[in-house]
């Protein structure tokens, strides 16, 4: 990888972690090319621009939950075992990142403006929902799940008790928030058999 690559990347990585926290609006190239030890010249001539580094930031992340979360659970059996790890994996994603699940704090920031921010974060959510109810059809074609099991509405819930948790645990600080989460997902998969 050459020097310009790393350095982006490095860059993306710290990007992260601020936006996970304080938001994609929040992550400035002046801030980060203090908090990087660059001049902001030095920075901007990696993105070109705020919008660029903000959607650099949504692609690095998109990657990461790929690796953190999808891949390794498509390692595991077909079904209901696949969706615990699932489940789990999420779980590691968001406690991996200082603020949280950076596409649930970026979900608030652009769902009302248009353009390629929004374009791109609509449509890793909407992977993420694909995969949610094609777990949950494969869950039901194995056997585990019932086989009249609205799919869609298995996603739908699902990804509610995941924004739940980011709004108990880090909004209202909830300190049973996590034990909260594992009710509600447990839940889930019994009405899901």
């Amino acid at each position: 990888m050459s020097k310009g690559r790393q350095t982006r990347r490095n860059i993306v990585a710290r990007a992260i972690g601020v936006a996970s926290t304080l938001g994609l609006e929040k992550v400035t190239i002046g801030n980060l090319a203090r908090d990087m030890s660059m001049s902001k010249s030095g920075l901007f001539a990696h993105f070109k621009s705020k919008e660029q580094l903000q959607l650099a930031i949504l692609q690095e992340a998109a990657e990461r939950f790929v690796e953190i979360v999808v891949s390794p659970a498509l390692m595991q059996p077909r079904g209901e075992p696949r969706i615990r790890a699932l489940f789990e994996n999420w779980c590691n994603w968001i406690n991996s990142l200082p603020g949280g699940c950076v596409f649930l704090k970026a979900a608030s920031e652009v769902d009302d403006f248009p353009g390629p921010l929004r374009k791109y974060l609509v449509q890793t959510q909407r992977d993420w929902v694909d995969t949610l109810a094609g777990a949950g059809r494969i869950a039901t074609e194995e056997g585990h799940f019932r086989s009249d099991l609205d799919c869609t509405q298995f996603a739908y819930e699902a990804q509610g008790i995941f924004c739940a948790h980011q709004i108990f645990g880090r909004l209202l600080g909830d300190k049973s928030a996590g034990d909260r989460l594992r009710i509600a997902y447990e839940s889930l998969i019994a009405r899901s058999r």
